[in-house]
């Protein structure tokens, strides 16, 4: 069983404006405390073997100015990698639009890891395409980064699961609504959406990535 509420409280979520390559941009900020030091978690991040063990299968030359692909998930451009701190990549999904993706690694208390992942995409788009459909697709990638990150930490802990199996199940179920309202104060801190839309998009979501029909 997984500390549902650990793991959902142990992230900080903001929504920040980070930009991207083409100027300015709009992101999602995640922060969180490993119980690793930052030597097993670069190694974790960017191993291919390791990676496939917790995130998804990765090919392609990893290295910068390399190109990867993780297996029916994005791919992209290695654009930066500084041992053991800091990891810059352009993250496309499919025929999506591009956004870049910053790892940051610093040393936490008591020989643990502090990892920032941040999610960056033009401004313009994001705030044109909030403002016309809604903060669901936001707070989606938001929870797509929470499921990853919780695998991170599972896989971190020496705790074997299958997230494909996991996903259908009434845990994943309670994980993603938890982690999905949890992304509910930086979308209103950051448009101003009402209550009964944020409600609307945070169970569109959940019901996108834990089905309520799952079994337990």
């Amino acid at each position: 069983m997984i500390d549902i509420l650990h793991q959902v409280n142990a992230v900080h979520r903001e929504i920040g404006d980070q930009a991207v390559a083409t100027g300015a941009g709009r992101s999602l900020l995640l922060r969180r405390t490993y119980d690793a030091p930052i030597e097993d978690v670069w190694s974790a991040c960017t191993d291919p073997d390791r990676i496939g063990r917790w995130l998804a299968p990765i090919e392609g030359e990893l290295r910068p100015g390399g190109t990867f692909q993780l297996k029916d998930n994005a791919g992209g451009e290695i654009l930066r990698c500084e041992k053991p701190h800091l990891i810059k990549v352009t993250w496309v999904l499919g025929e999506g639009m591009p956004t870049e993706v910053d790892v940051r690694l610093a040393p936490g208390g008591d020989g643990g890891t502090v990892l920032e992942l941040e999610h960056a995409a033009p401004a313009e788009i994001v705030d044109g395409m909030v403002g016309t459909h809604g903060p669901g697709v936001t707070i989606g990638i938001g929870c797509g980064w929470d499921l990853t990150l919780l695998g991170l930490d599972l896989f971190l802990r020496g705790i074997t699961y299958d997230s494909a199996a996991w996903g259908t199940t009434a845990e994943a179920r309670e994980f993603v609504t938890a982690a999905c309202h949890a992304w509910g104060p930086a979308v209103q801190a950051a448009w101003g959406t009402g209550d009964d839309d944020l409600a609307a998009a945070v169970a569109f979501v959940v019901q996108q990535y834990a089905p309520a029909n799952g079994s337990d």
